[in-house]
């Protein structure tokens, strides 16, 4: 599943193309994409057509579009979900097998193109909804149940720390639990804790604040180079609005890479069970 730095990738690439434009159309082909619009497909038409694109944003996973009335098209790109720019376009492009829904922008210099949302597994969804206040900052509704995540720059590392160390379980599901810091799934949470030299079992109550802040400053430090790199890209579903793949798989340190040796130390990296999910670490500099 795409982690911050790939939605973030998505949303800085998208920003060009949508920005200051109006929303011709709007067009829905499959109605998994709006199934958490109350209203269906007509009523994720009826909000977005007409409407004009003011701002890009992201918290987390969550991306989203601010439209002119105060409200978002809120965006989940769930396991295999792209935002394409299809450009130039005309009346008569056809969506491609895996469009979900497509929006129409014409942007004030008299651009035109087609944003299409593919989604080959329709885990991902697109959402008109009303913005509302979380944690400081004004998200769509979707975004303001889950926590901030670490390049907000209103997150204090110090105080986050002190609320993971409350808790029993194990670091690394600290870091994927969402209410608690959001965007980090399993390929950034084992990068981060091989960069603090942590062992993702350890209970978080027995890491000290000192050490839990540490590691937050490592995962801003991950999350900023692989975000620089455009995100991290296994295979073609996750690839940028122009089709490009992200390059940060080439700077792994832990994940994905049992049987080769630490960067750091030489020890081979282990993959171990977590929970429905495999970890990657070493065990000599991860102690």
């Amino acid at each position: 599943m795409p982690e911050l730095p790939e939605v973030e990738s998505v949303r800085r690439g998208l920003d060009t193309y949508v920005v200051g434009g109006r929303i011709d159309d709007s067009f829905v082909y499959n109605a998994r994409a709006v199934r958490r619009q109350p209203g269906g497909a007509a009523e994720f038409i009826g909000r977005t057509r007409g409407r004009t694109v003011v701002a890009t944003d992201r918290r987390g996973k969550f991306m989203w579009l601010t439209l002119d009335d105060d409200s978002a098209i809120a965006i989940h790109l769930g396991m295999s979900g792209q935002l394409r720019v299809e450009a130039p376009y005309t009346p008569d492009t056809l969506p491609g097998r895996h469009t979900r829904a497509a929006f129409d922008i014409a942007l004030p210099d008299g651009a035109r193109h087609l944003i299409n949302f593919n989604d080959q597994r329709t885990f991902g969804w697109v959402w008109a909804c009303e913005m509302v206040e979380s944690h400081g900052r004004v998200v769509p509704e979707p975004a303001a149940k889950i926590a901030p995540d670490l390049l907000e720059p209103t997150v204090d590392v110090v105080a986050l720390a002190h609320r993971m160390m409350k808790s029993r379980s194990p670091i690394k599901a600290v870091l994927l639990n969402q209410n608690i810091v959001s965007g980090i799934g399993n390929i950034y949470a084992d990068e981060m804790l091989w960069a603090a030299k942590v062992d993702g079992r350890v209970p978080a109550c027995d890491l000290s604040v000192r050490r839990l802040a540490k590691l937050l400053r490592e995962g801003q430090s991950v999350l900023e180079r692989a975000l620089a790199a455009g995100g991290t890209s296994f295979d073609a579903l996750y690839v940028h609005v122009n089709g490009e793949s992200g390059y940060f798989e080439r700077s792994l340190n832990a994940y994905g890479q049992a049987g080769e040796p630490c960067p750091r130390c030489g020890r081979e990296i282990v993959r171990l069970p977590f929970g429905n999910r495999s970890s990657y670490l070493c065990p000599t500099c991860q102690r």
